[in-house]
């Protein structure tokens, strides 16, 4: 499975967990790699330790740094695969793993400090909707995460930062932008193509 693929079905992200960590970013398995992602999502995630809801969390890999830092996990995603490995890599910790769509996560009334999203909405649909969605799952003083980018030079996939501040827009007016092209060691490589963060607050 490559990143600039379009958007995969179930059946694929159920086969692709077996090698899903290989991607430096995904497994961080490289020391540095694990570094750079544990400093970026510090200073993305509240200070405080809270509740945080991991959304198309794959093997976990973010979620267990959230851990490390004190944070309560729920994860969801679609693979039962990618949920069975994340159980593992995070076993003993305050963490709760559940099988669900990313765009309607099975989480009840239940509200959350942050929600965090990887590489997930661009495949979406009604992106704008499934925003709205999310944004209803923060507390007040929440923060909403997302990484996303584009992808591809040719025929290129994914959601471009001005596209997604313009979605947020009727949402809140609390939103930072920082882009992640130009930082190698969260990709285990340099870059050329759009990646970045956005960071929005409840206020």
């Amino acid at each position: 499975m490559t990143m600039n693929s379009a958007p995969q079905t179930p059946q694929d992200w159920e086969a692709a967990a077996a090698t899903f960590d290989e991607a430096p970013d995904h497994g961080l398995r490289d020391p540095a790699t694990r570094r750079a992602w544990d400093a970026r999502l510090r200073s993305w995630l509240p200070e405080r330790a809270g509740d945080v809801l991991d959304l198309g969390c794959g093997t976990g890999s973010l979620s267990l740094l959230a851990a490390e830092q004190g944070h309560r996990v729920t994860g969801v995603d679609l693979a039962p695969a990618m949920v069975a490995l994340a159980r593992g890599k995070l076993a003993g910790r305050d963490a709760v793993f559940l099988v669900g769509d990313a765009a309607a996560p099975p989480v009840g009334d239940r509200r959350f400090d942050a929600v965090l999203v990887r590489h997930v909405l661009w495949t979406l649909p009604g992106p704008a909707r499934v925003l709205r969605r999310w944004w209803s799952l923060l507390r007040p003083g929440g923060r909403l995460v997302l990484v996303e980018g584009v992808w591809g030079e040719t025929g290129p996939v994914g959601i471009p930062a001005d596209r997604l501040t313009a979605l947020l827009a009727p949402l809140t007016g609390h939103v930072r932008v920082e882009p992640l092209s130009n930082d190698p060691l969260l990709w285990g490589k340099a870059v050329t193509d759009e990646r970045y963060a956005v960071v929005a607050t409840t206020g």
